[in-house]
């Protein structure tokens, strides 16, 4: 057995199983035999079930005027008469899909058990919005927090923090401001989350983890495929901008990272926390054996069985994570 075959328990949790196997008898279509607009309505109706949302004091909305264009953000403040910290959240969706309702749960779960105001981005999607308008965007939204914080009642830190591809979008950050140096948004902590670090199929996870398990290796291919303009050449591929694990770590802000043992995901994941430590970033790395991708934001969801107790669980690590941070 290889040491990423390790990595995962010897099958999937049975909340898991329970939901692969109901998503398979309703027929759920491959993502990747389907159009945009197919994709993200599909995802959007599994990820917006009709449940009442976990409580939070106060939740606006606000639209940040960018260079000709508006970037729409929401806004959990679980104590509106505290000065609590911020985090940047960005929702997955490889970039094409997802936004501000599909992933509610999460930053609802950040804010309420984080004692943070999350301040959740609906960046630019691709096709229409190809890389790097999601990265700009991400970035706009990042240093207007920072600038705005007694505004929207934060203050005393600054974290990034994201999904899959949201994931891939808070480290970029991470490193811009890093790079970027005086003027710069003071980013104190990353939360990644089963993140995308490195367009490659060549991982172990990605040849184990190719079918079967909710995130499939047609699918992220489908994903950087949309996100990349023409990248017969893997310039974009390759640009720290889109690839993060190929970008300078060094000096980077300390780091959490969540990742799933049935993820094709899962292994870059591994070297980017490797990569990291090796940078000298403080880096707790948490690998769920038996989860699949995404577990997170599967507290609830439409027509199928969620994950329910074991999302709780990585949604309170990360909270706790944040806590931690800002003691």
């Amino acid at each position: 057995m290889s040491q990423a075959d390790e990595r995962r328990a010897e099958s999937p949790s049975s909340e898991a199983e329970e939901m692969l196997s109901a998503l398979e008898e309703t027929g759920a279509p491959d993502l990747a035999t389907l159009s945009v607009e197919q994709a993200r309505a599909l995802l959007g109706d599994l990820f917006t079930p009709d449940v009442d949302p976990e409580p939070i004091e106060s939740v606006s909305e606000q639209k940040i005027r960018a260079y000709g264009r508006d970037i729409r953000v929401r806004i959990y403040d679980p104590d509106p008469d505290t000065t609590l910290p911020a985090v940047v959240y960005f929702h997955g969706g490889g970039w094409v899909c997802g936004n501000l309702d599909t992933h509610d749960s999460v930053g609802r779960a950040l804010a309420a058990r984080g004692n943070t105001v999350v301040v959740s981005v609906d960046y630019r999607k691709a096709p229409e919005h190809k890389f790097p308008a999601a990265v700009e965007d991400a970035y706009e939204a990042t240093k207007w927090v920072a600038a705005n914080v007694d505004d929207i009642g934060a203050g005393g830190g600054l974290a990034v923090a994201g999904e899959s591809a949201g994931g891939n979008l808070a480290t970029v950050v991470a490193q811009l401001a890093n790079d970027a140096g005086v003027g710069a948004p003071e980013i104190d902590h990353q939360l990644l989350l089963y993140p995308v670090t490195n367009h490659s199929y060549d991982t172990q996870s990605y040849e184990t983890n190719r079918e079967g398990y909710f995130l499939t290796r047609r699918a992220m291919v489908w994903f950087w495929n949309h996100y990349l303009r023409d990248d017969a050449l893997g310039v974009d591929g390759q640009n720290p901008l889109a690839s993060p694990l190929h970008g300078n770590l060094e000096g980077l802000p300390s780091t959490t990272i969540f990742t799933s043992g049935y993820d094709p995901l899962r292994d870059e994941g591994f070297q980017y926390a490797e990569a990291l430590v090796e940078a000298g970033v403080n880096v707790e790395h948490t690998n769920y054996e038996s989860a699949i991708h995404d577990f997170a934001n599967m507290v609830t969801l439409d027509g199928a069985p969620s994950l329910g107790e074991f999302s709780e669980q990585i949604l309170d690590e990360a909270a706790e994570a944040l806590q931690q941070k800002f003691e």
